[in-house]
This record gives C-alpha cells, sequence and structure tokens, in this order.
C-alpha cells in the first residue's frame, strides 16, 4: 500500500489494523528487553554459566539494539520504513526461536544479538510509520498509543516473566514471541503503508554506520561495567576510546548533508529541547523501577507478589493518560502539556522518596499513580513533538532517535541505581528516588521552556 505524497493518514479500517500491527511489534522488541532479566538464574543454571557471563544474555540485545538503530532508520528514510519493519518483524521471529533452542550461553547469546537487530530495526522507524499512518490532525492519537505501548511494555517486564516462569520454562520467554509475530508479520505485510517521500538523493555511510555502533556500543558497554562493578581501568579506557571516535564521528556528521546521526535535526530548538526531556524522564524512571523492588522487599518487608502488585498502579495509570494526553495535544502546546506532565511525574517521586517509615499500601499506591500519570501525560506529547519536528522525509532519523533517547535514558538509570546503592547503601532507593526525581524537576522546566517555540506540526 504506497500512500500519494497528498494523502493525510489512512481510512479508519486500515489505520486501526496497522497501528495493531505496530503494538504488536514494539510491546514484544521492548518486553524482551527486560523480560529475560527474571529468568537469569534459572537460564545460568541450565546452561551451566556463572551469575556474571549470564547478564550478557540481557546486555547483548541492549548493545545489538543501541549499535544500529540510527543506522536502520537512516536505511529507512531511503528504503522504505514499511520494508525495514517488514524485516525487522521477520528476524525477530525466527531468532525468538533461535534463542528458546539455544543449548549453550554462546549460543544464546549469539541469538540475542541477532534478536536484538530485529528489535532494532521495529524501534527506529515506528514513529515513522505513525506519521503516516495518522493524519496529521490526529498524530497525538498514534503517538499516544505507541507511549501507553513502550511504557506499559517496559514496567509490565517483570511481571509477564513471572507469569510466564510460573507456568514454563525459560524457553518460552521466547517461544511465545513465534506465534505473536507470525500474526504480526501477517498483518504487516497486509497493512502498512510504504512512505510517500523516500529520500532517495541521500547515500549510507559506512564508515558513519561503524563509528556510531562504536560510539553507542562503548557508551552502554562503560555504563553496564560501571553498574556492575567491572575493573575502574577498564571502563575508564572504555570511555576514553568512546571520546576519541565521539570526537571524529560527530565531526564527520557536521561535514554531511544528510548525517547519519542527525545533528541537523538537533539544531532544530524545540527538537533537541524534547530529546533532552526524554532523555531525563526514562532515566527518571528506571531510577525508581530498579531501585524501587529493594526498598519494597528488603525495607518494607513485602513479598514479591505484592511488591508486583504495588507497582502495577504505575503502568495502569500510565495507560489511562497516555491516551488523554494524546488528544490534548491538539488543543493545549506540548510545552505545557508536557511541563504538567512532568512536574505531576516529579511530585510523585519526591512524594515516594518521603514515604512514612512504616506507609500503608494505599500510601504507596497513590503516589505510584501520580508518578504513572504523570509519565503518561508528558510521554505523548514530547513524542509527537519530536517526530513532528522533523521534515517528513526525515522522519525515520526523528524515529531513531527517540528510541535512541529512550535507551540511553534507561542505560543511565540503571548505572545510577548501582552507584547510590554503593554510596548509600541501605538508603540507596531514597537517594535514587531523589536523584530521580531531580532529573523530573529540570525535565520540567526545559518542557515550560518549548512553549517559546513554535508549535511542531
Amino acid at each position: 500500500m504506497t500512500l500519494s505524497a497528498s494523502q493525510d493518514g489512512l481510512p479508519a479500517p486500515q489505520r486501526y489494523l496497522a497501528i495493531l500491527t505496530i503494538a504488536l511489534g514494539i510491546t514484544m522488541a521492548v518486553l524482551d528487553g527486560a523480560i529475560a532479566n527474571i529468568a537469569l538464574p534459572t537460564i545460568s543454571r541450565e546452561l551451566n554459566a556463572s551469575p556474571a557471563q549470564s547478564i550478557w544474555i540481557v546486555n547483548a540485545y541492549q548493545i545489538a539494539i543501541i549499535v544500529s538503530l540510527l543506522s536502520l532508520s537512516f536505511l529507512g528514510d531511503m528504503l522504505g520504513y514499511r520494508r525495514i519493519y517488514q524485516a525487522g518483524l521477520a528476524l525477530f521471529v525466527a531468532t525468538s526461536l533461535f534463542c528458546a533452542l539455544s543449548t549453550s550461553l554462546n549460543m544464546l547469546t549469539f541469538a540475542r544479538v541477532l534478536q536484538g537487530f530485529g528489535g532494532a530495526a521495529l524501534m527506529s522507524v515506528n514513529t515513522a510509520l505513525i506519521r503516516i499512518i495518522y493524519p496529521q490532525r490526529h498524530l497525538g492519537r498514534g503517538m499516544a498509543i505507541n507511549s501507553l505501548v513502550v511504557a506499559v511494555s517496559t514496567a509490565a517486564g517483570p511481571t509477564v516473566a513471572a507469569a510466564i516462569l510460573s507456568v514454563a520454562s525459560w524457553k518460552w520467554l521466547f517461544l511465545i514471541n513465534v506465534p505473536l509475530g507470525v500474526v504480526a508479520l501477517w498483518l504487516a505485510l497486509r497493512t502498512l503503508p510504504d512512505n510517500p517521500q523516500k529520500a532517495t538523493t541521500q547515500k549510507f555511510d559506512l564508515p558513519s554506520a561503524v563509528m556510531n555502533a562504536l560510539f553507542f556500543g562503548l557508551l552502554i558497554s562503560a555504563l553496564s561495567g560501571f553498574a556492575q562493578g567491572q575493573s575502574r581501568l577498564l571502563v575508564l579506557s572504555q570511555v576514553l576510546i568512546l571520546l576519541v571516535v565521539g570526537w571524529f564521528f560527530i565531526r564527520r556528521q557536521l561535514n554531511m548533508a544528510v548525517p547519519l546521526l542527525p545533528v541537523d535535526l538537533l539544531r532544530i530548538p524545540i527538537f533537541s529541547l524534547s530529546m533532552g526531556t526524554s532523555v531525563c524522564s526514562f532515566c527518571a524512571q528506571m531510577l525508581a523501577m530498579v531501585s524501587l523492588p529493594f526498598f519494597l522487599q528488603n525495607v518494607l518487608h513485602r513479598d514479591e507478589v505484592t511488591t508486583g502488585l504495588l507497582l502495577t498502579p504505575w503502568p495502569l495509570a500510565t495507560m489511562v493518560f497516555a491516551p488523554i494526553a494524546g488528544r490534548l495535544i491538539e488543543r493545549v502546546h506540548a510545552g505545557l502539556l508536557g511541563g504538567i506532565g512532568l512536574a505531576m511525574f516529579a511530585a510523585g517521586l519526591f512524594s515516594l522518596a518521603w514515604l512514612p517509615a512504616d506507609p500503608t499500601n494505599g500510601e504507596i499506591i497513590w503516589r505510584m499513580m501520580l508518578c504513572g500519570a504523570g509519565f503518561g501525560l508528558f510521554q505523548s506529547p514530547n513524542n509527537h513533538t519530536i517526530v513532528s519536528a522533523a521534515p517528513r522525509h526525515r522522519s525515520g532519523g526523528a524515529s531513531g532517535m527517540l528510541g535512541t533517547a529512550r535507551l540511553l535514558g534507561q542505560s543511565m538509570g540503571a548505572a545510577l541505581v548501582a552507584l547510590m546503592f554503593n554510596l548509600f547503601d541501605q538508603s540507596g532507593t531514597h537517594a535514587s528516588l531523589l536523584l530521580a526525581g531531580s532529573f523530573a524537576a529540570l525535565a520540567t522546566l526545559v518542557s515550560l521552556s518549548r512553549m517559546t517555540q513554535s508549535r511542531a506540526g
């Protein structure tokens, strides 16, 4: 299905099937980033691997995504978002089966790298596709659905993993993707539209792709190494190489008409400000979501089931408020709407940090709901602004940057939780929540500053 340049979105019946296709693919890709964490002890035991070695089951997937995300979004601008998404789905389904059939740690790690490339293809162009699927006047609604899927999938990962592991082996964490992926691929082949306008004049620059992979790969590796307490010399060496590669990488991008890392888009003030708020918000979210289970179980002595239930109001509130924000963006400036959401998010995080010594479940739940509501109110308008601020033929680059911002924020958040626990031990969660609230408060100010910029879209 190819839209003409003058056609504004898909008609309603095809639109709903197309957005369902996007939602299925992104749910699988985001879930698989967190779903394996819960099963690591079981997997390492069955594959005769040490806990430290088994961490690569998670790291391999995350690193594969971030090193290839921008390259795939660039190819989406050139070849078509639909083609990249369909290829990504096919690879993701095949490698999910490969993961389930793995009989050694090396085999599973290799399968996770390939699965990460499939997940990156899905994440790199999903918001670019939504820009084609939805009419411009209703783009906020499409972005709200996407924000909702990403937020809920991120938060629900441990719960879904625990549910699967309670009735089946760890292999089903990956096997479940096969039937879901086949349905999504069948829908993708029939419902996704092609780009009405492709960037046929831009060329894929292999040196840029290699430097991009090295830059972001080293960044995630250094953050993960720091979080896991690796040798300071090793982490420092990675940072030094990262800085050298980064200098040459940025310099090359600045001299290109259409760069792989869209530094030209970052020159658009509302785009760069929105990217900054996205990194800060996901960093704050990860600081809270990683540290809170330790507090709930080790300090308040709630069991695992109760902990899961107490965390659930967060994604539930996001589910309610993301669609509301998607409709409000059609009438309210994204800077104001995002600022209100981030202020609510910050208030929720600070209120969690200052919980009473022996809180009731109700006192925890309303604070979780405030965090989720604020996060949902912010994400949809912010993503809408990032995508619509870019020219239509650069939607792939904007989509790739959106995914990169999320992964960077989450990686920073996870590393900072480790730092807070190393520095403050038993008060690590309290410190993490205060830092998360500070990030959200900073993002509030940045978001409100966007009101001085022209409205995107």
